[in-house]
């Protein structure tokens, strides 16, 4: 799919805001990638990771206290893709591009996805057309779900709300065992042809799914038997994807933020500079939460995230206030929630009304 085209003609707002974010690194003395406080959460979360795989293979432990561990593992590897892969994977973990590659690999091919595939999809793609209907693959999960209203509408779309958490708490089983592969022998990425991959980007993506099968399907199965793998395994992709899927969704798919619709078969073309779009259609959460903040690796800042992605998230509290300060300069919105609990509902609210039947189709009947 040929490109979209923004309206950047007028951008004053990000480069007053650039320079700005600029000065501050400046004056602070500051590199924007990160810092003793990220490398710090990469050994603990890391750690904490290898630990509990240790204690399910190496002990013999209670059932119950196997399904907790697994819970807590499923939250875990989350919490590693949020604040230890994304930040990798934007370049934005360290100065070092070789280290930034082989942490984006850990958090992401180590924990059953895909990197290669991930960069093009979240990177250059939602990033850069966030929220626009027919090019964004995060808001495409139609007809199981409908997240806008230019999507099209089927009858089970009337309890979404109801049985989107399901969706979501399956969401990371379908991303490793079906989605990289559609993107891989489709060589496409929703509505956008893939990049094409080199001898090594098939050989990590093979290589790298044998070791999932092999270190979280068989071995597992070797020692604790069928039945109580598949529990275990569940559990932790029942935790793992929930924990991704809101966080996400609680960024784009919430009252005030905005979509677009570009049919595939006209000008492509937004009357919006590009960093006025992200700020239109990007919402952020829990900003004084630092618990919040500390796990969900800095994505309740998804504002700053979208407008500064090489930028580590251990410092988006310190430039939101000079985010939000711009947007009020230049009449901007900046959509935010004061706690995970009013972004939770919010996200429900939504996706309760994009599942009400459309008045056309109503009047139709």
């Amino acid at each position: 799919m040929s490109k979209l085209i923004f309206n950047n003609s007028n951008n004053l707002f990000f480069q007053s805001l650039k320079a700005s974010v600029d000065n501050y690194f400046v004056d602070n003395n500051k590199k924007k990638t990160g810092d003793i406080r990220l490398y710090t959460k990469t050994i603990v979360l890391l750690g904490v990771l290898l630990g509990l795989y240790a204690i399910l293979m190496l002990t013999d432990i209670n059932g119950y206290i196997a399904v907790l561990c697994c819970a807590v593992l499923g939250y875990t590897m989350a919490c590693i893709g949020f604040s230890v892969m994304h930040d990798a994977n934007h370049g934005s973990y360290s100065t070092n591009e070789t280290l930034n590659e082989f942490i984006g690999l850990v958090g992401s091919n180590g924990l059953g996805a895909n990197a290669y595939f991930w960069k093009q999809k979240h990177n250059i793609i939602h990033h850069t057309y966030t929220n626009v209907d027919g090019i964004d693959d995060d808001i495409a999960k139609s007809p199981i779900i409908r997240q806008c209203e230019t999507q099209k509408w089927v009858p089970a779309h009337q309890i979404q709300h109801f049985y989107m958490p399901l969706a979501y708490a399956l969401s990371s089983l379908f991303w490793i065992f079906f989605m990289d592969f559609a993107k891989y022998f489709g060589r496409k990425i929703y509505t956008t042809a893939a990049w094409k991959m080199t001898f090594k980007n098939h050989l990590v993506f093979w290589v790298t799914k044998i070791y999932y099968l092999a270190f979280f399907i068989v071995l597992p199965i070797i020692v604790w038997g069928w039945s109580a793998w598949l529990i275990g395994f569940m559990t932790a992709h029942i935790f793992m994807g929930t924990t991704l899927s809101f966080v996400f969704q609680l960024a784009h798919v919430v009252e005030n933020t905005e979509f677009e619709h570009i049919p595939l078969d006209t000008t492509k073309h937004i009357e919006t500079a590009w960093a006025e779009h992200q700020i239109k259609t990007t919402s952020n959460f829990a900003m004084d939460n630092k618990i919040i903040s500390w796990f969900t690796g800095g994505l309740n800042y998804q504002i700053e995230h979208h407008l500064f992605p090489k930028i580590s998230h251990v410092h988006y509290p310190a430039i939101s206030k000079i985010v939000r300060e711009k947007c009020k300069e230049f009449n901007l919105p900046y959509n935010h929630f004061d706690t995970i609990g009013e972004a939770v509902y919010s996200h429900f609210r939504v996706m309760k009304k994009l599942g009400e039947k459309p008045a056309e189709i109503a009047l139709s009947v």
